[in-house]
Order: C-alpha cells, then sequence, then structure tokens
C-alpha cells in the first residue's frame, strides 16, 4: 500500500524547492491559493514598479521624447527576444505585438502564400476556438479554393496530413483537457509531407521546454498574460524561422512593418526581418508590463520549471485520490505527466459551482464548458503547500455541498 502523504512531506518539498525563492518576486493577496496561472498568471513585483516608472516618469515627464531615450521603439523586438530564449530561437526570430488571433492571421496568410497549390490548413476538432474561428474567417475571406479548414482529433492529426495540407495548425498543450502533443515528431511528420507547421504556445511557453529552432517549427504564436505573468490583455508574440524571412507576405501592412517607417512614403516596402510582423504603434505600456515580467526568469532553467510542474500536479492528483475524490472527479488529463502540460482537468456535472465555491474559500481554479475543472500550476510562484491546501478546501467543498448552493445556477459573463 502506497504510503499517505502528509504535511511534513509537503514542507520537505517546499524547503527543497529550487524554484522557491521565485515566489516571494510576486504579488498574491492574502488567504488566497492562486491554481489559475493558466489563464492569467499574476502580477510581478518588477511588473508593478516598471508600468509605474512608465506611467510617471518615462510618459508623465520625458513625454514624446521617450520614444528614442527610453527606446520604446524597439520594444516589441527586445521583449520578442526574451521570449525567444525561452522557446528556444536564437534572436530576431520573435516579436511582440497585438493578440493571438491577429498574429494567427498573419501566420495562416504567410504560410499559405508560400505554399502555391495546397489550400488545407489541417487542426483539430478541440483546439482552441479562436484559432479555428481565424482560419474560418480567412476561409471567407480568400474562399475554399485558396483555404479550407480541415478538422480532425487530435489521436488523427499526424496521420491526417496530405499532399493538400498548406500547413498544420497545433496547439502544444490543449487548453481543456492539457493533453501534450508531441510537437517535435508532428513537425518532422508535416515537414515530411511538404506541409508547413504553425504552433500555438498559449500553454506551453513558460512552463516547459520549447526548442523551435531544433525542431525546425516554421511559425509560432502564443500569448504573455498566462505563465509569462504579463497582465490580462497584454500583446502576444509571434515566430518565424528565419529561413522563411526574405519570402514572406503577411497582409496586414501597417506602418511599423515598412522598412523605413519613418520616411512616410505612400508606397509599401515590407521589412525582410521580423519587423514586417508588426503593424501599428505598439501598445507601451502593455509591452513594458511584460518586459519587467519576464525577469522573473532570469536564470532559471526550464528543466526545473517543468520538473516541478509535474511534482506539483502528481502530488494533487495523489492527494484527490487520498481524499477518495476521484471517484467524483474524473480526471480528462493524461494520468502521464510528460503527456500532459501544466494543469489537470476534471469532469464534474456541477463543475461551474465547484469552482464558485473554491473561489469563495479563498482558491481560484477555473471552470470551462461543458463540464470541466481546471487546476494550472505555474512553478515559479505555486508551492507544495498550496496544493496540499487546495485539496484540503475541495474536499471540505465536496463534503458540505457547497457547489451546489442556487447561487452558481446562474453563471458570471467570463467563466
Amino acid at each position: 500500500m502506497t504510503r499517505s502523504i502528509t504535511k511534513k512531506d509537503i514542507s520537505r518539498l517546499d524547503e527543497q524547492d529550487p524554484l522557491a525563492s521565485r515566489r516571494g518576486q510576486f504579488h498574491l493577496p492574502a488567504d488566497t491559493i492562486y491554481l489559475d496561472g493558466n489563464s492569467l498568471g499574476l502580477m510581478s513585483y518588477a511588473t508593478q514598479q516598471r508600468v509605474a516608472d512608465t506611467t510617471t516618469t518615462q510618459w508623465g515627464e520625458h513625454l514624446i521624447t521617450s520614444w528614442n531615450r527610453h527606446n520604446w521603439i524597439q520594444l516589441p523586438q527586445q521583449v520578442g527576444n526574451k521570449i525567444g530564449r525561452l522557446i528556444g530561437v536564437a534572436d530576431g526570430q520573435v516579436v511582440c505585438c497585438d493578440s493571438i488571433s491577429v498574429n494567427l492571421f498573419k501566420v495562416l496568410a504567410a504560410a499559405l502564400q508560400l505554399q502555391p497549390g495546397r489550400n488545407q490548413i489541417l487542426s483539430t476538432v478541440d483546439n482552441f476556438p479562436t484559432d479555428l474561428y481565424m482560419v474560418q474567417g480567412l476561409e471567407q475571406l480568400l474562399g475554399a479554393s485558396r483555404c479550407h479548414l480541415v478538422m480532425v482529433e487530435e489521436s488523427e492529426l499526424a496521420n491526417s496530413i496530405s499532399e493538400k495540407t498548406a500547413a498544420v495548425l497545433a496547439t502544444e498543450v490543449n487548453f481543456r483537457t492539457g493533453r501534450r502533443l508531441d510537437l517535435q515528431a508532428l513537425t518532422a511528420t508535416a515537414q515530411l509531407h511538404g506541409a508547413l507547421m504553425i504552433a500555438d504556445l498559449a500553454h506551453s511557453a513558460g512552463v516547459m521546454p520549447v526548442e523551435l529552432d531544433n525542431w525546425q517549427v516554421d511559425f509560432a504564436i502564443g500569448c504573455t498574460y498566462k505563465y509569462l505573468n504579463g497582465g490580462p490583455g497584454a500583446p502576444a508574440f509571434v515566430y518565424a524561422a528565419k529561413r522563411h524571412h526574405r519570402a514572406l507576405q503577411q497582409p496586414l501592412c501597417g506602418w511599423m512593418g515598412h522598412v523605413r517607417p519613418f520616411d512616410f512614403s505612400p508606397h509599401y516596402e515590407a521589412a525582410d526581418d521580423m519587423t514586417q510582423f508588426l503593424s501599428g504603434t505598439p501598445p507601451v505600456l502593455s509591452m513594458c508590463a511584460v518586459d519587467a515580467a519576464l525577469e522573473a526568469f532570469d536564470g532559471v532553467s526550464l528543466a526545473e520549471v517543468r520538473s516541478k510542474s509535474i511534482q506539483l500536479s502528481e502530488l494533487f492528483h495523489s492527494l484527490i485520490e487520498q481524499h477518495g475524490l476521484s471517484n467524483e472527479l474524473h480526471l480528462i488529463s493524461p494520468t502521464d505527466p510528460v503527456t500532459r502540460g501544466s494543469q489537470l482537468s476534471y469532469r464534474h456535472e456541477h463543475a461551474y459551482g465547484i469552482c464558485q465555491a473554491l473561489i469563495e474559500a479563498g482558491v481560484i481554479a477555473d471552470f470551462r464548458a461543458p463540464d470541466y475543472l481546471r487546476f494550472g500550476f505555474a512553478p515559479l510562484y505555486t508551492s507544495y503547500a498550496d496544493v496540499w491546501d487546495a485539496a484540503g478546501v475541495l474536499k471540505d467543498v465536496l463534503a458540505s455541498k457547497a457547489h451546489l448552493d442556487p447561487r452558481w445556477q446562474q453563471r458570471n459573463t467570463v467563466t
């Protein structure tokens, strides 16, 4: 029989945690256990200070001179290079700008332009909806003969690539189940069939090792407000392998993507590097927030981050079983931690009510339709004690049936 986990075991894990000191870099509200970093990361003190300085001094005192004085104009490339180091790419291949949706539109159009004679974008039925919507929008714009979305089950993705596939669009970690695709193998299979690989890293950037250059991924997009802690609605990022730069054409031809934006020419001439993915003026306040948030990763080993992520999730599920909750909460995430991201998802008829009761009790998780309860583990600030305490609160909520309170029958606008 497996020995029960004790509070002493938890204390030992926290004492031996090589990332424990990182927790102090983040603002965590009192009496709160935060297990929703896979949706919105905590605010770091560095971000808080940077935004204050940007508004008070850079904007407030130095005004428009800050575009040069504080190098605001280079923030998309500066922040992009910092993100690039977390996803395994050399400098000059990532820029921070716009949203995932907008960046995906650019990438899809560029990929189709590189693939004459092919019109299919292959993705999964359970991909994050905005990714699928962007392909559908492009299909309506260009017509199905030029862009056609094909959706298959995750298990059939690799086997569904054909000579008609222009690009495979896949999210490395499924937002509902947490299942992790083998991006390296999928890229190799796609390219073997002459297709390009477009990766969505929304649930993997900053929480596990990613090696886009080594894996020969063609394009990638991702957000900065989850595990990168950039703040709500923070600008996203886009990656294009350097080998494609000179042949790229993306349709959102804004002035910041021009080779010489301050010449103010009436004729567009795209830059021949990642700058061409920029469109409008960079959002300085939010980009400064992301830039400062990334300081939390200075000197951090992503291998250690991944190791702790697995330990946290394994501990949580072990406690679910130890508390006798596994018959009520049905795990839909892979049981093998190697094949999942940094979250666990459970199915329950009253998942929404459980989530709201947990939040009221000081444990913040989240709900995803139709009946999934998600727990995200952000190793930079989630402690083993957090996991221990959260599992205990979850046990109490289910035992007291607090999740059946009539208040939870009406869902909030944001679930």
